[in-house]
């Protein structure tokens, strides 16, 4: 998943119910949908944030010593600056990226 190509908005927004629930015809369906994909948008961003800041790790026996890495300090901030997974989860849901299918029938 690219996060700086990606135009789901930084603050808050309305959407349209109408819009939400078209694909499915069920607006609680919708946002299970939608709930379900931000919870595996949320896995793969703190994966990656992990990753990321695993490798600027120091590691000392002290437990006095804290070191301030300018490195993690800067991703963390890049991470904090982007939508949240429920914002990048609408937005895929109205652009039609995420698949989904009823069992039931």
């Amino acid at each position: 998943m690219d996060l700086k190509k990606t135009n789901a908005p930084v603050n808050t927004i309305t959407y349209n119910k109408n819009v939400i629930e078209e694909p499915t015809g069920n607006v609680y369906e919708a946002i299970t949908i939608i709930a379900k994909r931000a919870n595996q948008i949320n896995a793969e961003i703190k994966k990656e944030l992990i990753d990321k800041l695993d490798e600027f790790a120091t590691y000392n026996d002290s437990l006095e010593e804290v070191f301030e890495n300018k490195e993690q300090i800067e991703v963390s901030k890049f991470y904090e600056k982007l939508p949240k997974p429920h914002a990048l989860a609408v937005q895929e849901w109205l652009d039609d990226k995420i698949y989904h299918r009823n069992s039931d029938k």
